[in-house]
């Protein structure tokens, strides 16, 4: 691990230089990534550590309902994400000003003067990239704590300095790089858990025996409860305690493939649509991407459902069932193999949180002090603030992951549904609907953040038709604001007409 954290470190030092040179080269890289480093870093970075510890987590602990129709809607989400927003994206980025982050895209979108728009985009990126940096905290806390018997807040600042010394020492090049090299680390970690559990297990037959004797385990429309006391689950003659299988409906299925709309407006995604060199090498990225992600969730999930057959009673709350993908390669691999696949995570937690905060960081510094408060500052200065506040972001993240009973899942979903809510309304009537106004992108954005906030915090809670996932909801409120405030505005200028049209043209042309 400590050999594979010093590739991470030497890559950075490689792109330092080139990423200091301008804030574009920092914050998106020139423009310049390949097909390959394009896809697969996205899907590293949007991945993050939830998918080796997390999504096998929920299959470990309530079967395959929960987990399977989450992967399901992430992978159908990926492949439309990359077949409708990422040329007409990377083209319009281009034509609407050259920008190199979001809100600088919507602010140019929409030819903004008073940066309303610009301000309100960075401020929710800021809060809800805090959320997920502070579950990759969570993440590393979790693995370091479990592998080396050290407290879990020790490691998990310990894995925080780390990522934040790497972050700030090579910008966006860097982390596009060893995010590629991470995506290859990953897929290999959970193939070789993969086949080496299913082995270990006495065959996928004797997986399924076993996981079927659990009452909805195994059931795509019903969903495993364990018996729980004090937080806890029960044991009885050294088996897991469950109840009845709880009922998974067509709400809830609809409410869990909904996860597949955050991949609208999650900027590490959106930015590497932009980063590419050619919007005609995105058709190749578009198959990368997609395939890789089939592999691995489908891969995650199973790891889940082949950890209970092997060790039903080792992991007895939610929290610690996130260790499942731990236990498997500690208990089954020879140390030095394990290493490696224990590597695997570090990488999808470093690969995920490098592009959080470095995203975080630009959303103030680029857009909020260049493009509000200080709009004659040098690009010098502008990374020098960008530092500053990923620094500060790092702390607050750090912060929210002291609770060592954090769920990952729980941290992540709440931050993808934000992203999702917010900015993927906005982003696909932007790019599609040339009538959209000014007005509704504001109304529609605003209006999703709350809903994510309010259906979480007030209104799930009441269960029943309200505990459907806040990204469903939200996102529907957003829509429903965007379509009705911009046909109660006046039409757009024709400049901003002009745009789109040739911002449609040239993806059409690549």
């Amino acid at each position: 691990m400590c050999c594979y954290m010093a590739c991470v470190v030497i890559i950075g030092l490689v792109f330092a230089r080139r990423a200091n040179q301008s804030t574009e080269n920092y914050f998106l890289g020139g423009r310049s990534l390949g097909p390959w480093i394009a896809a697969m870093s996205a899907e590293a970075s949007d991945m993050s550590g939830w998918l080796l510890m997390g999504l096998p987590g929920v299959a470990y602990w309530c079967g395959v309902a929960d987990a399977a129709w989450t992967a399901i809607g992430l992978g159908v989400g990926t492949y439309i994400n990359w077949l409708l927003v990422a040329k007409r994206l990377r083209s319009y980025s281009v034509v609407a000003g050259d920008a190199i982050t979001i809100p600088e895209f919507f602010s140019a979108r929409f030819k903004e003067k008073k940066k309303v728009l610009l301000t309100i985009s960075a401020v929710f990126i800021l809060i809800f990239f805090t959320v997920y940096a502070s579950s990759c905290f969570v993440t590393c806390g979790k693995l370091f704590s479990t592998l080396f018997g050290l407290s879990y807040h020790s490691m998990m600042i310990a894995g925080a300095l780390f990522v934040i010394f790497y972050t700030v020492l090579g910008g966006f090049l860097a982390e596009s790089a060893s995010d590629f090299m991470q995506s290859i680390v990953m897929i290999f970690a959970l193939g070789v858990i993969l086949i080496t559990g299913t082995a270990a297990a006495g065959g996928p037959a004797a997986v399924a025996q076993n996981i079927r004797a659990i009452p909805g385990f195994t059931s795509f429309f019903g969903i495993a409860q364990p018996v729980m006391e004090n937080g806890v689950q029960q044991v009885s003659g050294g088996a897991p305690v469950f109840g009845e299988a709880g009922s998974y409906g067509l709400l809830t299925i609809l409410s869990t493939l909904s996860w597949g709309l955050g991949y609208f407006g999650v900027p590490q995604v959106l930015l590497r649509f932009m980063a590419i060199r050619k919007a005609s090498e995105l058709k190749k990225s578009r198959r990368i991407a997609t395939v890789w992600c089939a592999v691995s969730l489908a891969s995650a999930v199973l790891i889940g459902m082949i950890g209970r057959a092997l060790y039903p009673t080792a992991l007895q709350t939610s929290s610690e069932a996130e260790n499942i993908f731990v236990v498997l390669s500690t208990n089954l691999l020879p140390p030095l193999l394990a290493g490696v696949v224990m590597a695997g995570i570090l990488a999808a937690t470093i690969s995920s949180s490098d592009s959080y905060l470095l995203i975080a960081a630009s959303a103030f510094a680029k857009n909020i002090y260049q493009g509000v408060l200080r709009r004659d500052a040098s690009d010098k200065k502008v990374l020098w603030v960008s530092r500053l506040m990923l620094l500060a972001i790092s702390a607050v993240g750090i912060l929210v992951a002291l609770d060592e009973n954090s769920v990952i899942f729980t941290l992540v979903a709440f931050a993808w549904a934000g992203f999702g809510a917010t900015f993927g309304p906005i982003m696909l009537l932007s790019l599609f609907w040339k009538r959209t106004t000014w007005r509704g992108a504001v109304a529609g954005m605003v209006s999703g953040a709350v809903t994510v906030f309010i259906w979480k915090l007030c209104l799930k809670p009441l269960g029943g038709a309200f505990g459907v996932y806040e990204l469903l909801p939200a996102f529907l409120v957003s829509l429903a604001f965007i379509v009705g405030v911009s046909l109660l505005d006046k039409e757009p200028a024709p400049e901003i007409a002009a745009e789109f049209e040739e911002a449609k043209r040239m993806a059409a042309e690549a």
